[in-house]
């Protein structure tokens, strides 16, 4: 049944951050949440984590109202991987990964890390193709390195729902590229945060688009990249294309025009 956002909103101090989000994100799917700084994109992933409430509306997974499930419920269950979760103290890496296990102690202040932990936690670096580094330090890796370990960590929860705020920030271009192939290949529904038009529409099967806290739009990424949306949400002009190997649209920007070029 998947996600599904009905009537979502949400205010901070009496400002209002986002206003009747109503949206179904299918099971399996992989789903880019776009739109401008200050949208709502970070907080409505925390929304569907279960970590805030709304003040209207619900979200629901696979039919359950995710602010009714107790807390290490709902982290067995959600993944999310937010911008600032890098680890405050140096560690190995399967260390990181195994802070993913908490979730699943068997009491409150139970430990964890044994064999099962163990197999759960290498099995997820296998996923995202970072084996190899399980016993490296975590400072020791690169910044696209460390994302790949972050999602491992996600993995670890064994969640049905992975969240994502802007995961290929600060990633040079291959980093970005295989980042997000490993998110499209594990076969998760999947919700991420994303700046970069062209990369959702490479990579994502929906998309949701956020402008000042409402749902403008949603769809396929056919649907929602369209020229006259984008201008209206980003101010900006733009061309769609084809592109060549994949088909999915390639949003090409306009350079803005002073007014003295405008006259020539």
């Amino acid at each position: 049944m998947g996600v599904i956002l009905a009537g979502v909103s949400f205010a901070i101090d009496g400002t209002g951050i986002l206003a009747d989000v109503s949206a179904d994100i299918p099971t399996g799917s992989v789903t880019g949440l776009l739109g401008p700084n200050g949208a709502g994109k970070s907080t409505l992933l925390r929304l569907i984590a279960g970590i805030e409430t709304p003040d209207a509306g619900e979200v629901r997974l696979d039919g359950t109202v995710v602010a009714s499930l107790p807390r290490r419920e709902a982290a067995r269950r959600i993944a999310l991987l937010e911008q600032s979760a890098a680890p405050s103290v140096d560690l190995s890496v399967r260390e990181v990964v195994l802070l993913g296990r908490i979730p699943h102690r068997s009491r409150v202040l139970g430990s964890f890390g044994g064999d099962d932990d163990r197999r759960v936690a290498d099995r997820s670096l296998a996923m995202v193709g970072s084996a190899e580094f399980a016993d490296r330090q975590w400072h020791t890796l690169s910044g696209g390195q460390q994302q790949r370990v972050q999602i491992a960590r996600a993995l670890a929860q064994e969640p049905s729902l992975l969240l994502l705020d802007e995961p290929t920030n600060h990633l040079d271009v291959s980093a970005q590229l295989s980042l997000l192939g490993q998110v499209r290949g594990l076969g998760l529904t999947s919700v991420m945060a994303l700046h970069d038009l062209n990369l959702a529409a490479a990579y994502c099967d929906h998309i949701l688009l956020l402008h000042r806290g409402r749902l403008v739009a949603s769809g396929t990424p056919e649907e929602v990249l369209r020229p006259a949306i984008i201008a209206e949400v980003y101010g900006v002009d733009c061309d769609i294309l084809e592109h060549p190997r994949g088909g999915h649209p390639v949003i090409v920007f306009s350079p803005s025009t002073t007014p003295e070029e405008a006259d020539r």
